[in-house]
């Protein structure tokens, strides 16, 4: 007994700034681990004091601070990253629905694309219950259901706050987090969710309520994370606390805006969430409904998503004189992406996921020759060297400095 308690202090005091954070690891049984000992999950037989569980308390070398684990998928060559700094293993490169399914595309287009970025180790899919008004959810639910793939294989996100027109069936009450992810899961066809993300933050909902409700979905089975999209540091922050005030389950990563024109929050506020609560990023819209691509040159072709009914506000956009200025900047950037061998796009996208803390990045493909294309920015990534960061920070002119 001695020794199993000496193990266990030197394991405290070798804990890693991340093990601090994300609590106690999943015994071999799938529990919870740690003192709260008896309850669902533990391994058969109990907590014992024999060699098995000595060897438990061995502590693992810690992980290079600040860094993503990283690793490349055999065959396919996709990286995959924790989600923060939780276990969940997700492809750095994932796929997004919104506009695309039940709208934009058609059902068969969404699934050669969705197969085509499944087969290419992307295993990250996201979609929300706003999007098409629900159809993309069904969209995305009906292919799953066709292409039989293990659900074990596959990450699925969804995000709830606006569900319909009723009152009672926006925001982030306790009420419409339970009915609207339940609502979510029909559609899908799935039992569960792996993240349920809160699509904005509800000045109009207590904290307490939102992370009390969001606890209870993830308790239920309902999902098995959650997160929060577009939420200020200090609403993320709000939320950690009120988990960690009452032992409830705290968010594991922020949903975030971020391209080569959009950088503050995800370059100097996301990356200090990261060290200290270490809390993730999903970023979207990594070339702005093609903004970012030098296919606009001043005007707007009838293909593209900003000719769309509806949309009309992205055409304003990419019409307006900012519009014009970033696409003269996108132009700046040809001489640097033919230097390194690919498009804009891939260049882009590869410039996005070498941001501090960025678990994966969202990509919103129209068909699946723009798909392959996009993937391809993987090979990018390692091209992009500091000196090449460094040109294109120049040419942009617009690095944020952190506020330190």
């Amino acid at each position: 007994m001695q020794v199993s308690i000496a193990c266990t202090e030197q394991n405290l005091r070798s804990r890693s700034s991340e093990d601090r954070l994300c609590g106690p690891r999943p015994g071999p049984g799938g529990g919870n681990g740690g003192t709260t000992g008896a309850g669902h999950g533990n391994p058969p037989g109990g907590g014992g004091s024999g060699p098995k569980a000595r060897a438990a308390l061995v502590p693992r070398p810690p992980a290079p601070a600040g860094a993503l684990r990283e690793s490349t998928g055999r065959g396919t060559g996709m990286k995959y990253r924790n989600l923060g700094k939780s276990g969940l293993r997700v492809s750095c490169l994932g796929l997004g629905t919104w506009v695309t399914f039940g709208s934009q595309i058609s059902d068969e287009t969404a699934e050669d694309v969705l197969t085509i970025a499944y087969e290419h180790g992307v295993n990250l899919f996201d979609t929300a219950e706003v999007y098409a008004a629900g159809k993309a959810e069904r969209t995305l639910g009906n292919i799953l259901k066709s292409k039989g793939w293990r659900r074990s294989s596959y990450v699925i996100t969804t995000k709830i706050f606006w569900g319909g027109q009723a009152e009672t069936e926006r925001g982030l009450s306790r009420k419409h987090i339970i009915e609207g992810l339940r609502g979510s899961l029909e559609r899908l066809q799935l039992g569960y969710v792996d993240i349920v993300f809160a699509n904005r933050s509800d000045p109009s909902c207590p904290m307490e309520e939102i992370v009390r409700a969001m606890t209870y979905v993830i308790n239920q089975g309902l999902a098995l994370y959650w997160g929060t999209s577009r939420w200020g540091a200090a609403e993320i922050m709000e939320a950690y606390s009120m988990a960690r005030q009452f032992n409830l389950i705290p968010p594991v990563c922020e949903q975030a805006e971020h391209h080569l024109f959009q950088r503050e929050k995800v370059e100097t506020q996301l990356p200090e969430l990261y060290h200290k609560i270490g809390v993730g990023s999903v970023t979207w819209y990594p070339l702005p409904c093609g903004l970012i691509t030098s296919k606009y040159d001043g005007r707007v072709p009838d293909t593209c998503r900003a000719s769309i009914k509806g949309y009309q506000w992205l055409k304003d956009k990419v019409q307006s004189e900012d519009g014009k200025k970033q696409q003269a900047k996108v132009m700046d950037l040809l001489p640097v992406a033919h230097q390194l061998g690919c498009t804009v796009a891939q260049l882009a996208i590869a410039w996005c996921l070498r941001s501090e803390g960025v678990s994966s990045v969202l990509l919103g493909v129209s068909s699946a020759e723009q798909l392959i294309e996009h993937l391809g920015a993987l090979q990018v990534l390692s091209q992009l060297t500091p000196q090449t960061v460094m040109e294109i920070d120049g040419l942009l002119g617009n690095k944020p400095h952190s506020k330190k």
